[in-house]
């Protein structure tokens, strides 16, 4: 049984990843931004455990983790938790560049510093569910692709530095998904949503569970998924 840490459970790809894994009897930490978060994440996901720590305000995760009961041993630390806003570069203010810097960024970063240890411990796996923002930046887009793109560094760097402490990194690129992100998405774009036009949340949920299943001959680095129709 697997020991796995997930940010962004509580809908979207992320729920589905925790479904799945509870479904298997793995044993999953959920983070909760506050307490309220962290009490229905626990009545939603029977025996799962919860960390509060507010991905909006990194600098503080590790006081915050100080005073909280984390698991020794990890075999896996999802990123799945995001923020979009989007808006031209002439228009877009600081605090919208902080806030999706914040959360989609700099969050993971901290995150995986203070869980190294334990994820060095079984020799874990760390995933990034990334964006196809993180690949290319469109109009509009130039705030939350600068974070993303910023993912996309760091799980490269996190890579090289960890493969010989046998923690294997991976980066997942989504293409529209249909979850209430992308749901914001068309609000903020003025477009009409259909979720039947994207990919299905369970779907990327596979693609997550394929990379961190991959027998430990192998690694999964990056993988691309794309609307099919």
């Amino acid at each position: 049984m697997g020991v796995h840490l997930i940010t962004g459970a509580g809908s979207g790809i992320g729920a589905v990843v925790a479904e799945r894994l509870a479904a298997r009897g793995e044993e999953l930490w959920l983070l909760a931004r506050d307490a309220r978060r962290a009490a229905e994440l626990r009545e939603r996901f029977a025996g799962a455990r919860t960390v509060v720590g507010d991905l909006a305000d990194p600098a503080k995760l590790s006081w915050a983790f100080g005073h909280q009961t984390l698991p020794v041993e990890l075999d896996s630390l999802l990123h799945i938790a995001g923020v979009v806003e989007l808006g031209t570069i002439g228009d877009t203010p600081v605090k919208a560049w902080q806030h999706q810097l914040n959360v989609n960024t700099v969050a993971p970063a901290e995150l995986t510093r203070l869980l190294l240890p334990s994820l060095r411990l079984v020799r874990g796996h760390v995933l990034f569910v990334n964006s196809g923002a993180g690949l290319r930046a469109d109009a509009t887009w130039g705030s939350y692709a600068a974070s993303k793109f910023g993912v996309r560094a760091l799980a490269d760097a996190l890579r090289a530095e960890e493969h010989d402490n046998g923690v294997r990194v991976t980066t997942v690129y989504p293409g529209r998904t249909a979850t209430p992100m992308q749901q914001k998405v068309h609000q903020q774009e003025g477009k009409e949503y259909d979720p039947a036009r994207w990919i299905a949340p369970e779907s990327v949920a596979t693609a997550v569970l394929t990379a961190i299943d991959l027998p430990r001959d192998a690694e999964i680095t990056e993988i691309t998924v794309r609307p099919g129709q």
